[in-house]
């Protein structure tokens, strides 16, 4: 991955990546490991469910059985912003200091669904429908009130 980086782009550091990666392994071989990650695996994978429909069991990275590592260059893109225009209940955009910006509103993922974190960071895949529909009536209600 190195020798295919850009001048100028930084390279990876290969003694540090191989620590974290031993340390990785360290925790999947300790039943008694306290890394989060490893053990809601762990947990995952009590459940019959997941036992029954899961391929590939955790396993050490280095592990000669698992197969070469490789590396893979990534172009990270926001696919999502779960907002963008702060809002309050009703729907109202407000102001960078919190006043309400007179005659705006904003509904749907624009507003993170509603503002007050309706949905936000916890929004599970295929549940934006719901939030965009209440999130859309309840600016639609507080505009019609306010020019009412």
């Amino acid at each position: 991955m190195n020798r295919l980086a850009d001048p100028g782009v930084p390279t990876l550091a290969v003694e540090r990546l191989r620590e974290l990666i031993e340390a990785r392994d360290r925790e999947i071989v300790n039943t008694f490991a306290k890394d989060a990650q490893v053990t809601a695996i762990r947990g995952a994978r009590n459940y019959r469910g997941d036992r029954l429909i899961r391929v590939a069991t955790p396993h050490r990275l280095l592990d000669p059985k698992a197969g070469p590592l490789i590396a893979v260059k990534l172009h990270v893109l926001s696919r999502k912003t779960l907002g963008g225009l702060e809002t309050d209940l009703s729907g109202r955009c407000l102001r960078p200091g919190g006043a309400v910006f007179p005659g705006l509103y904003a509904a749907g993922e624009v507003s993170g669904f509603g503002g007050g974190g309706m949905m936000g960071y916890n929004a599970l895949e295929g549940t934006f429908l719901g939030g965009r529909l209440f999130s859309g009536r309840t600016a639609g209600r507080a505009a019609a009130l306010a020019t009412a």
